[in-house]
């Protein structure tokens, strides 16, 4: 089985932000949340081979900042900013893109 898409992950950590405060949250509450908006793979679930204390999709959540250039990420594409360390928000075109989705 296949891991989760970028797009997949990236379209969970929108839900879990517009469902927070001021569109804002930390990472730890966006892996806290994420499995809500998001049937993970098994390989999803499995350790990841760099921090072996989180699974992988734990990992790709965490690299959402380091990746902003790579296409499908959510910050690349303008609908979530970095709003401080461990910190994200989703952006007035993130909002826009959840309402043509139906998913706010």
């Amino acid at each position: 089985m296949a891991k989760t898409s970028e797009r997949e992950l990236g379209l969970a950590v929108m839900q879990v932000l517009a469902s927070r405060s001021e569109h804002k949250a930390h990472v730890r509450t966006l892996i806290k949340n994420v499995p809500n908006y998001v049937t993970l793979t098994d390989d999803d679930r499995n350790q990841s081979a760099t921090r072996p204390n989180e699974e992988v999709w734990e990992q790709r959540v965490r690299n959402l900042k380091s990746h902003h250039k790579s296409d499908g990420n959510v910050i690349k594409d303008g609908y979530v900013e970095h709003a401080g360390r461990g910190m994200y928000k989703l952006t007035d075109v993130g909002v826009l893109h959840l309402r043509s989705k139906g998913l706010l």
